[in-house]
């Protein structure tokens, strides 16, 4: 098994003239076929690929992940994979994969653009909304794209107002449609930001409407 991990390594680093998409959908056949752990393969072998996106600076983020494509083929990923085994059959599979990254990359490209739309409609709904408030709510608005759940007391600690404070302001954005309450408590709530939330879904919403 390590002189076979040792193969895909030298294949990896081998300075080859073939398009890199092609050498890592082919790196990814031979992962899956060398089967190297007990557990966790075909997860290890899905971020195998956007690791080497990134290694290869195809990506500056990893943002394409091919594993929901491979989820929505599953049964042809799997017969395209094992035809490789048992027939030899690379062009099938090369083309197979390359039309997941086609896919994966373009659906990726409309999600960045509704990200994008959204953050504009939010910012000018908390701009004209929120008064006096606005400075700490556009604040809000932009610590929620790295972690779209808060709670109060996360507000509070962000804008260093009072609880009271960071409670109506997230009350406020409740009311714009910009969080909601993910517990159904009174106590001890926590609120995430669906509409955002929303957009990674299997059917991302329609455009956001502007709000006046």
């Amino acid at each position: 098994m390590p002189a076979a991990l040792g193969s895909l390594e030298n294949f990896l680093h081998s300075g080859s003239d073939l398009p890199q998409l092609v050498q890592i959908g082919l790196a990814h056949v031979q992962f899956e076929t060398i089967h190297p752990f007990l557990d966790g393969n075909g997860r290890i072998g899905r971020l195998l690929i956007t690791f080497l996106l990134c290694q290869r600076e195809i990506l500056l983020k990893p943002v394409l992940y091919l594993s929901h494509f491979f989820k929505r083929h599953r049964t042809e990923y799997y017969e395209r994979l094992q035809a490789v085994r048992d027939h030899g059959q690379w062009e099938e599979w090369l083309a197979f994969f390359l039309r997941g990254v086609s896919e994966v990359s373009r659906e990726a490209t409309e999600t960045a653009r509704r990200i994008l739309a959204l953050r504009e409609d939010h910012r000018t709904a908390v701009t004209t909304r929120l008064g006096r408030a606005a400075g700490n709510g556009l604040r809000v608005l932009e610590s929620l794209y790295q972690r779209p759940v808060v709670t109060v007391a996360d507000v509070q600690s962000l804008t260093g107002t009072t609880y009271t404070a960071a409670n109506n302001l997230i009350s406020s954005l409740a009311g714009l449609g910009i969080l909601v309450e993910a517990t159904g408590y009174k106590r001890n709530r926590v609120f995430r930001y669906q509409p955002y939330i929303d957009l990674f879904g299997e059917n991302p919403p329609e455009e956001p409407q502007h709000m006046a």
